[in-house]
């Protein structure tokens, strides 16, 4: 039997996302906050990929630089071979109906003096040509698609559930047919039921539509649920790529480690060591020399301090970036 081969829908290539310090009478720039350092990664047709890290580790702003929300400083990101920066005029406007975000706050992406039949209407205004009749039509198909009612057109954001909210900006997203959709912190907001109930409208919507996810998420268990594959990222860097299933049975970095140990465990009775880190997380605006983990990591050598390591495929599709990283494997 031949083996297809992955088609790769979206290709990062060094991004960068570095934002002016600037100070002084006359506000000039004294430094960056380097948000983003040196991310490359290929994103597959029809999969999921989670991105996980803790606060602040520039995930968030790596899914508002891939759409275009916030400038690159540096690197490319391409969608099917075309350099996204580039675009301009009426390219642009087409990518923007292949590419789409569900926000995490789904009631401050909506317009609370604007009812959601109208707000929904929008996306057709502005790249179709259709009737009001027909955007009428689109929008009642939009929201049971969602698992809501045409009833529901004429209210407005407040007289919804949080959870409603959300189904309301998944209807947003997918208006247009897209084909790469981002969620960012999408479910983090909801109550755990609810949660369950949105993810299994993402995994419908994909296996319908054939979407393509990046799953930006703080929540490891739904990114085990979730995800195909997971990217973890640390002070703006990526330090580890797997599968779902080999990063969560058999995490290769230090940090990766110390983030999965931290993830509950239901079943009464069991006990797991809790890796604890030590010290403060680095200052983005002036970060560590060599491997941007070695100020918290407990495998920390000269080396760590001095270079930084380099991005390697350890096992097959499992990619770390460590100096230790061998140790790791033989232990």
């Amino acid at each position: 039997m031949e083996v297809l081969e992955k088609k790769s829908l979206l290709k990062l290539d060094g991004v960068q996302k570095y934002f002016p310090i600037k100070g002084g009478f006359l506000k000039r720039v004294q430094g960056h906050v380097k948000a983003v350092e040196d991310v490359s990664l290929d994103v597959y047709e029809g999969e999921s990929i989670g991105i996980v890290g803790e606060s602040g580790c520039g995930k968030s702003t790596l899914g508002r630089t891939i759409l275009g929300l916030e400038d690159i400083t540096n690197g490319k990101v391409l969608y099917k071979d075309s350099e996204i920066q580039s675009l301009s005029g009426s390219k642009w406007k087409e990518l923007t109906k292949e590419m789409q975000m569900i926000f995490q706050d789904p009631y401050a992406s909506l317009n609370p003096r604007q009812r959601i039949g109208n707000a929904l209407e929008e996306v057709f205004v502005m790249h179709t040509n259709l009737s009001s009749s027909e955007r009428r039509q689109k929008v009642y198909d939009l929201l049971k698609e969602v698992g809501l009612k045409e009833e529901h057109y004429d209210r407005y954001p407040h007289e919804f559930s949080g959870g409603q909210r959300q189904r309301i900006g998944i209807a947003r997203a997918i208006a247009l047919n897209p084909s790469v959709i981002i969620c960012d912190e999408a479910v983090s907001a909801l109550d755990v039921s609810v949660q369950a109930q949105v993810l299994k409208l993402l995994k419908n919507l994909q296996e319908k539509y054939g979407l393509t996810y990046l799953f930006i998420s703080h929540d490891l268990g739904v990114v085990r649920y979730f995800c195909d594959r997971v990217v973890v990222m640390y002070l703006g860097n990526t330090v580890e790529l797997a599968s779902s299933r080999d990063l969560y049975s058999n995490p290769l970095h230090p940090y990766t480690r110390a983030l999965l140990s931290s993830i509950p465990r239901p079943k009464v009775g069991a006990r797991k060591d809790r890796i604890r880190l030590t010290g403060e997380i680095p200052n983005p605006a002036n970060p560590p020399s060599g491997c941007p983990f070695h100020t918290r990591c407990p495998l920390a050598t000269d080396i760590c301090k001095q270079a930084k390591p380099e991005w390697r495929e350890i096992e097959k599709d499992h990619f770390v970036a460590c100096h230790h990283v061998e140790q790791e494997v033989v232990n």
